[in-house]
């Protein structure tokens, strides 16, 4: 690594992703005031949600070349500068349409920011950019397991509008970090400029990578299936409290936390693709017993329990395929950034018409459709390691 690599360098980057789960999580506990503030219904409020979401992942598709292009400190600052001016913006807005456009171009900001942060890991921690991954996930894992109760502790003390004021001052306090301390990769001297396009048909014409990026996918089918279903599952299904489901949900973010912690330990020793696949036995075993115990109609805590080792697994599984995708496009590490981030909201979105789908008043659709994804992921590891199997006799020279 750089002398660029202090580890505060990791956490300026952990804090610059932590910009969308801070804005997705922190106003969620203000939905109901924000509609009644602003005349509008609920619905059109939580619909914010998704259109942030969709217009993060169109930023990222736009965003991801042009870091390859022009580089990663521009494009920071710009993002994190129109992230806190957006943030201002909706601290005054007055009407839901002008806060659902605010919110559109907050997330597009947004989106430039973080998609900047793995290929500066990548450059840094090199063949150990797994490593760099974990520690970023860990960090930025503590966002949505704070937001929510930053944004409850803002209401109790003033109103909606401040929570995007904090947004806004978090966003400067970065962009000023980010001018000072955020380094640019040197581009090789030999390596010819990309365009817009030219690194998509790279990551999507590398046979190689298509196997992580599909397991990628489904792994994150099966990590929102567990986001969408999880309020259903444990308030509504198993009777937990809303304090007991904060509880629980923190008790699997923690889990997320110790996953990366032990990959950052052990991934320079045995590698990416070792704990990956360390992952996916543990997700594959877990998912089995949670489909079992839910087949059974066991009770709540037998799902909990069966839970946590499988977030665990797909977090072995998501922040590992993350990094044998970006050490496969060492020079257009914006563009994969953007096909992973892109494609695993896109398939995460299928998540919520899928449990829906199936719903019937029990658990066992989601536990299933986890077992799913797990499965889906097997298969691309299979396929994987059939692309790059040696060879079974060697011909020795006469």
């Amino acid at each position: 690594m750089t002398k660029e690599s202090h580890p505060w360098l990791i956490v300026l980057l952990a804090a610059i992703i932590a910009t969308t789960p801070l804005a997705v999580d922190m106003y969620l506990p203000a939905m109901p005031v924000i509609a009644g503030d602003l005349n509008a219904h609920i619905g059109s409020v939580q619909q914010s949600l998704s259109i942030f979401l969709a217009a993060y992942a169109a930023g990222m598709l736009l965003f991801g070349p042009l870091a390859d292009m022009i580089g990663r400190r521009p494009l920071a600052l710009f993002g994190l500068g129109g992230f806190t001016l957006s943030s201002v913006a909706l601290a005054f807005s007055s009407q839901i349409d002008q806060f659902l456009l605010l919110r559109v171009i907050q997330a597009f900001c947004g989106a430039a920011a973080t998609v900047v942060a793995p290929g500066v890991v990548r450059y840094l921690y090199q063949e150990h950019t797994a490593k760099g991954m974990s520690y970023i996930s860990m960090m930025m894992m503590l966002a949505p397991l704070l937001a929510p109760g930053v944004g409850s502790l803002v209401l109790w003390v003033s109103d909606w509008r401040s929570i995007f004021w904090l947004l806004a001052v978090y966003g400067l306090l970065i962009w000023v970090l980010i001018w000072r301390y955020l380094p640019e990769i040197p581009r090789a001297e030999n390596q010819p400029k990309p365009n817009l396009l030219s690194g998509y048909r790279t990551v999507f014409g590398h046979s190689g990578a298509r196997p992580l990026i599909v397991s990628m996918m489904f792994g994150s089918f099966a990590f929102f299936c567990f986001i969408t279903a999880v309020p259903f599952v444990y308030i509504q299904y198993f009777g937990a409290s809303e304090q007991q489901f904060s509880l629980l949900f923190g008790f699997n973010v923690v889990m997320l936390m110790l996953a990366n912690w032990v990959n950052s330990r052990w991934v320079i020793r045995v590698g990416s693709l070792t704990m990956l696949r360390a992952g996916l036995v543990l997700a594959t075993v877990s998912a089995l017993v949670l489909a079992g115990v839910n087949l059974a109609e066991l009770n709540l805590w037998f799902t909990v329990f069966s839970v946590a080792p499988l977030m665990m697994g797909l977090t072995l599984i998501g922040t590992n395929t993350d990094a044998l995708v970006l050490m496969q496009f060492p020079h257009n590490t914006g563009t994969a950034t953007a096909v992973n981030g892109t494609l695993r909201f896109g398939s995460g979105a299928f998540a919520g018409p899928l449990l829906a789908w199936f719903y019937n008043g029990t658990a066992l659709p989601f536990a299933l459709l986890m077992l799913t994804g797990v499965l889906g992921v097997m298969l691309c590891q299979i396929y994987y390691g059939y692309l790059h199997r040696k060879p079974r006799h060697i011909v020795e020279p006469l």
